[in-house]
């Protein structure tokens, strides 16, 4: 009966953030600049609308919030995967410094094709995810042997990270310095965290990386268990602790790099979001993974509406609103922890 409760209540909240989700995304649609009404929203899904409706609707909102979803639910399973992979709670793509190494990877493809590739061109849509995956690989597979002594220590690791984030930002402040001053603020703005490059070109770019990589980490979700109980437990259950372990960082630095990509550097919400799932549906990754990914999505999905309309007509990078959102739980973890 215990057992049944309990698959009806996950059954439940999964309902629950998806009708969440719907809401927000008619929210989205409907709110900004030039507000379109629910009922013409629906109208113009529905080929109805005005040229000018189809126009917000299709070519200017929706790329955007199908954005927002992806990279939301995105980064959100690749803090899962980290903080079971290093068994710390503070672990998250943004402090340890892998979104740091995806974006100065991207700026420094900015910075040498600037002259010949629109930022927003198709091509760069599929070059610059692939860019974004080299620099987080490379910050990850320098936080992990600067960490690797007799094994991983969590605190060690979290140090590492937090050093070579340091430096990595300090050499995107030096290539953003001899950018032009319309790059330097493109590039600045996305770095805050802003989904700049809102186009079909970048949701198709993106869309593979989510649909393979995120039901991939729910098919690992048993070694995710297993991780967490140790690493001598584990390798007397029969795992193969190390290569278990890069293989699952390796897939939370290439959906974090895929995401910065189109996204830019949002910290925090890998932090938060693998929490808030845990308190909800316990420690089974099983049922963590699901969660993180609609949770992940429904809070950058409200980040952006709260971002486009808050100070309107201006926008506030959604990175931003994440950061004031996410940093009063991200104290709260930082006192929490011994």
């Amino acid at each position: 009966m215990s057992k049944q409760h309990g698959i009806k209540r996950y059954v439940s909240i999964i309902f629950l953030l998806i009708v969440a989700i719907i809401m927000m995304f008619f929210v989205s649609l409907s709110t900004g600049a030039i507000p379109i009404s629910p009922i013409d929203v629906v109208k113009t899904i529905f080929q109805f609308g005005t040229e000018k409706q189809e126009l917000i609707v299709f070519d200017f909102r929706l790329p955007g919030i199908v954005l927002a979803l992806l990279i939301g639910a995105g980064l959100a399973v690749s803090g899962v995967i980290l903080q079971g992979v290093t068994q710390n709670d503070l672990a998250d793509p943004g402090i340890l410094g892998i979104n740091t190494g995806a974006g100065l990877a991207v700026v420094l493809f900015i910075y040498f094709f600037q002259d010949t590739l629109s930022m927003t061109s198709t091509i760069s849509a599929f070059i610059m995810p692939l860019f974004a995956l080299i620099g987080a690989i490379v910050a990850a597979a320098l936080i992990y042997t600067l960490a690797w002594k007799d094994g991983v220590n969590p605190i060690r690791l979290i140090l590492v990270g937090i050093g070579v984030n340091a430096g990595f930002s300090a050499a995107l402040i030096i290539f953003q310095l001899k950018m032009d001053p319309q790059d330097f603020r493109q590039a600045t703005v996305w770095l805050a965290g802003d989904i700049w490059s809102a186009n079909w070109g970048f949701v198709l770019a993106l869309l593979p990386w989510i649909l393979i990589l995120i039901p991939y980490t729910l098919h690992k979700a048993h070694s995710l268990n297993v991780l967490n109980l140790g690493d001598d437990v584990a390798a007397g259950l029969g795992s193969k602790v190390e290569r278990e372990r890069r293989m699952l960082l390796l897939l939370a630095v290439a959906i974090a790099g895929a995401c910065v990509a189109a996204g830019g550097g949002i910290a925090f919400l890998g932090l938060v979001v693998p929490h808030i799932a845990r308190r909800i549906v316990g420690p089974t990754h099983q049922r963590i993974i699901p969660i993180s990914t609609l949770i992940g999505a429904l809070l950058l999905i409200s980040a952006d509406v709260i971002g486009k309309n808050i100070l309107a007509p201006s926008e506030i990078p959604v990175g931003i609103v994440v950061a004031i959102l996410s940093t009063p739980y991200f104290v709260y973890l930082l006192m929490k922890t011994k």
